[in-house]
């Protein structure tokens, strides 16, 4: 059983940071970020390939800072370059490093990535790598072979608090309980209204829910998430601080807004410092 999820169990509330992988044989570079940040976070994300870019293995990673400094890592892992047998060999191979903490992805198509004509795969989507890992948890491959040892994963999904349908987006999270996920990290939030508003909805199908948290860096970038990322948005309110601020009132405001989370009694934090791990203490202390 792992940290996080004796944490999530004591209604605690957890932090959590997410980390890119480098596009490196060394590990060096995340390890010196690890140590900026370890006694200050309950666990680490360790994203697999985003947005399609060659990166090193999540799995491989999560396993060193495990190791090397005792923080509890979740491993991202996408449905995109693998096939089910490929994701099952994986997931195996993570239990034997002592890796227990998943977040199941469907994956960013490669035509957006470092490697455009790569083939993706998509053999399932996050909901039926949510079921192998449930099944390889009970013992079992997907076709119904006996395992000689079983896994023991915590499995995360991820969903969005600011869904324009938020009965829909509920729904899709109960259907994910039911085939065997046990947490939620969601997209960024910067509304604590709708934070309450998802919060509620999900207490009731019984999955703890850490809220992504991404600080705003300029205004630029407030007004990209309101024109390009569906279910994420930014206030007015914000919008009108953002435009005479910089990086430090985006900071402030994610202060703020991870103090809120603790306020309304959610789970925990998820921090996407977007390479600015320097951030992270400041955010969360």
């Amino acid at each position: 059983m792992s940290t996080l999820k004796n944490k999530n169990a004591h209604h605690q509330f957890a932090i959590t940071v997410e980390l890119d992988p480098p596009k490196s044989a060394s590990s060096s570079k995340t390890e010196k970020d690890i140590q900026k940040i370890a006694s200050v976070v309950d666990a680490v994300n360790i994203a697999d390939c985003p947005m399609a870019k060659l990166r090193m293995s999540p799995i491989a990673l999560a396993s060193i800072i495990q190791q090397r400094y005792c923080v509890e890592s979740i491993f991202h892992l996408t449905c995109r370059d693998r096939n089910i047998i490929g994701l099952q060999a994986e997931l195996l191979g993570a239990a034997a490093l002592g890796v227990h903490n998943i977040l199941t992805l469907t994956g960013d198509p490669t035509d957006i990535g470092d490697h455009p004509h790569a083939q993706g795969v998509f053999e399932i989507d996050s909901n039926g790598l949510i079921e192998i890992a449930h099944t390889l948890n009970h013992g079992y491959d997907m076709n119904g072979h006996e395992l000689d040892s079983s896994t023991d994963f915590y499995i995360g999904t991820t969903a969005n608090p600011g869904a324009d349908d938020l009965d829909k987006e509920l729904k899709r999270l109960e259907s994910k309980k039911l085939k065997g996920a046990q947490f939620v990290q969601t997209q960024p939030i910067y509304e604590i209204k709708k934070a309450e508003e998802f919060l509620s909805g999900a207490k009731e199908i019984g999955l703890p829910v850490l809220f992504g948290i991404v600080p705003l860096k300029s205004i630029k970038m407030a007004l990209y998430f309101n024109n390009n990322v569906p279910g994420v948005h930014v206030p007015q309110s914000i919008l009108d601080i953002m435009e005479k601020g910089n990086r430090d009132t985006g900071l402030a405001i994610a202060k703020d807004l991870v103090n809120s989370l603790r306020d309304i009694h959610s789970d925990g934090a998820h921090i996407m410092p977007v390479n600015d791990i320097d951030a992270v203490p400041y955010i969360i202390g």
